[in-house]
């Protein structure tokens, strides 16, 4: 699960709610709890922004992770940004990276079941994800300025004319 910041604005820090893991990863909307935790955006509150961190282990096997060698036996453990936090970016300070305030991103959590267009307004679904679905939930919370495609690696001298995707992101501008 990525989010590949382009520019942004404000990157701030919340409090992440224990069951945070279990919820959310880095590119989901967020949005804050009764009790002022981040979790993600279910779409019946309004979201503040998006996560910057990830809680889970479920990047395991994505372009984002790498197989590193962990014993003598050979065992390997797959790894994501920060590799001794074993997918937990919020483990030291409780903490998870919200931005807000505008920016443009990409992510891959988005409703991959709707087709996007340029300009198109997007909400937040149920489950964080950015959707066009004006159904879903009333809070505008971005623009589309770059539908669904292959995310060039961006590896010099290796990646030509886009041969290695990161995976297929949408591309917007954050409006919370």
């Amino acid at each position: 699960m990525g989010l590949i910041e382009i520019y942004r604005v404000t990157a701030d820090m919340y409090a992440a709610d224990p069951d945070f893991v279990t919820d959310t990863a880095e590119g989901l909307l967020v949005a804050q709890n009764a009790a002022g935790l981040i979790e993600a955006a279910d779409g019946t509150v309004r979201a503040i922004g998006v996560a910057g961190d990830t809680q889970s282990n479920s990047t395991a096997g994505t372009p984002l992770a790498a197989n590193v060698v962990i014993n003598s036996a050979g065992a390997t453990r797959s790894t994501q940004n920060r590799v001794s936090d074993f997918f937990d970016e919020t483990l030291a300070s409780g903490l998870v990276t919200v931005y807000h305030s505008g920016g443009k991103f990409a992510t891959d959590q988005y409703d991959t079941t709707v087709n996007y267009a340029f300009g198109d307004a997007l909400y937040s679904t149920a489950a964080g994800l950015f959707t066009n679905d004006a159904s879903a939930n009333n809070q505008i919370v971005g623009t589309v300025t770059g539908t669904p495609d292959d995310y060039p690696s961006g590896v010099p001298g290796t990646d030509v004319a886009g041969s290695i995707s990161l995976g297929v992101y949408l591309v917007f501008k954050l409006e919370i």
